[in-house]
């Protein structure tokens, strides 16, 4: 499954998440146009269609995932949804784009790896910070020694009931676990815990506790994760979505022998670089549409100019440990 020339795209879910953080790119990278919309509410895929000069737009999915114009396909629709349109998609033989998280569990994650290997397709996931440079400078700088070996890694996300860090929607589907797999930890901590895998492997093991301690949704609002990678390389991270407003915290440290590189998951884009010569701040900007870097590559990837950027496999290392959160 190769695409010769223009990559064409079709969304499936054009929601929040495609006005700005996705949507656009697509229509700003080499080789890659957006074709067709759809959304089930009519007059908003019209809207979405005319508002960013998109040709067509669908109610149906089948029926846009079947439009010989469009020859990949991006889903963009809750986690609950997206098994059933991998399938239908890959079937049709065309490549998909999938959004994190990239379903509700890990068994789903596994039939939608069976899809793509039973019909020779191709499945790329959006965990779209691998593409940043704020994350790609992090990675080169623990490549290049700069504080020596990795002792631990230290990650704190403590948000407020109120806090607006999450998109918000008319339906507030993230806290439905149903739909979304699990609170606001299935929504969020896939970036985090995937950056996490990017730049020390799959972890040989995981511990995760977890409690509703608000009772405002059927879902988990406080984590306690801790795992370890090769090379004694050890992680303890906090989530706690029911904190006090002063107690709001998104950062990440990541401990070596002759120093520590901090930096926020959420907030860009400052990198704080400390050893016993000094302290040294890298800053590093966010683009307009976040995924751009990230559906670059997967452009490249569908042209098989490239490697998969993230593939469904990978994506089930992290669908595993967030899984744990909900054992509980």
């Amino acid at each position: 499954m190769r695409i010769n020339g223009i990559v064409s795209w079709g969304i499936i879910g054009c929601g929040d998440v495609c006005e700005v953080k996705s949507g656009p790119a697509f229509n700003k990278i080499e080789r890659s146009q957006l074709a067709a919309v759809m959304r089930r509410n009519a007059a908003k895929a019209e809207d979405f269609a005319r508002r960013h000069a998109v040709p067509k737009f669908y109610t149906d999915a089948e029926q846009l995932i079947n439009d010989t114009e469009v020859n990949a396909i991006y889903i963009a629709t809750p986690p609950s949804t997206h098994e059933e349109y991998t399938e239908m998609a890959l079937k049709a033989g065309k490549p998909v784009y999938v959004e994190k998280p990239v379903s509700v569990n890990a068994a789903s994650v596994e039939r939608m790896i069976a899809f793509e290997e039973q019909y020779n397709g191709k499945v790329a996931v959006a965990h779209y910070r691998r593409g940043l440079s704020l994350f790609r400078k992090v990675k080169r700088l623990i490549q290049e020694n700069a504080i020596g070996k990795i002792k631990m890694v230290l990650l704190n996300t403590l948000q407020p009931v109120s806090y607006k860090m999450i998109t918000q929607t008319e339906d507030n589907w993230r806290l439905n676990t149903a739909i979304s797999g699990g609170g606001l930890f299935h929504d969020l901590s896939p970036h985090q815990l995937d950056i996490m895998y990017w730049l020390f492997g799959e972890p040989l093991q995981t511990t995760v506790f977890s409690a509703n301690q608000g009772k405002y949704y059927d879902a988990p609002d406080s984590i306690m994760l801790h795992a370890q990678f090769a090379n004694d390389v050890y992680l303890n991270g906090n989530w706690n979505f029911n904190v006090a407003d002063c107690a709001a915290e998104d950062s990440c440290t990541i401990v070596g022998d002759k120093g520590t590189i901090c930096f926020s998951f959420f907030k860009a884009g400052t990198i704080e670089l400390t050893t016993t010569e000094g302290k040294t701040i890298f800053e590093e900007s966010y683009p307009i549409h976040i995924q751009e870097p990230h559906i670059k590559n997967v452009v490249n990837y569908f042209r098989g100019e490239a490697a998969n950027p993230c593939s469904l496999q990978e994506a089930l290392v992290t669908m595993k440990i967030i899984e744990k959160s909900m054992s509980r």
